[in-house]
């Protein structure tokens, strides 16, 4: 029953979220801020992950194929293409559960713990439109463009760590992942990451919200935050593939 209950207020709260911002200045502004904070802070650790994604990627690849009947070029090809379908959405993802759903948790439980969230609702301010739509807005913009990031550089380290290595020639490399890109797959790669940025910022945004009235509460919700995402993460990215993939 518990677990109706909490949806049902998740989508209340969505409903209270997406709503006309009272003033559209503000609502720039802070939207602004939140690319900064969701998108700009997070582009170190997501480019040494996709780097070592890649590198990781080519050398495992690499020693499996043992065989002089496989052309080396299919090293580009499986390493370009799990990149793009798997790696770089699931995994980046995961690693902004983490930062940033933490983050969102952490700022709005110590403003649910503050009384500053009830502050606004006196005021006769809209606290959920205020606070949580900009950030939702935000991840949907900012994540989806570090995961194209994250996918360059994870196919840059695999192309560079396979020349250093001797594990396949950047020529070689390059000429399988281009052989056998398709678009759909970075198409499926973007619906993924898109449910991915919705599900990290909405549900973060639900437990600090609704934290309760300490401290620990407050780090409570924070790991809640990065608990219920990760797998809500990894749960729709089984549903989309079973969907979406012939």
């Amino acid at each position: 029953m518990n677990l109706f209950s909490a949806f049902g207020s998740y989508l209340i709260l969505l409903n209270k979220t997406f709503t006309r911002p009272e003033k559209g200045k503000v609502f720039w502004q802070r939207l602004l801020f939140e690319c900064n904070a969701i998108g700009v802070e997070s582009l170190g650790i997501v480019a040494i992950i996709s780097l070592f994604i890649g590198a990781v990627s080519t050398i495992n690849t690499a020693y499996q194929l043992v065989s002089n009947l496989v052309q080396k070029s299919i090293i580009g090809a499986i390493v370009s293409d799990t990149t793009i379908l798997e790696f770089s959405p699931t995994i980046a993802s995961l690693v902004l559960a983490g930062k940033v759903g933490s983050n969102i948790a952490t700022e709005l439980g110590g403003m649910r713990v503050s009384e500053q969230i009830d502050a606004m609702e006196v005021m006769g301010v809209n606290s959920a439109g205020f606070l949580i739509l900009p950030k939702i807005t935000a991840s949907l913009f900012v994540i989806p463009c570090l995961i194209i990031i994250s996918m360059g550089l994870s196919i840059f380290g695999g192309w560079f760590i396979g020349g250093v290595t001797g594990a396949v020639s950047p020529t070689e490399f390059m000429s399988g992942a281009r052989g056998t890109f398709r678009t759909y797959t970075f198409v499926f790669a973007m619906i993924k990451t898109f449910t991915f940025s919705f599900i990290i910022s909405s549900v973060s945004a639900y437990q600090g919200y609704y934290a309760g009235g300490s401290a620990i509460e407050v780090g409570r919700a924070s790991t809640r935050a990065v608990v219920y995402s990760s797998v809500l993460i990894l749960f729709s990215d089984y549903l989309l593939a079973q969907l979406l993939l012939d």
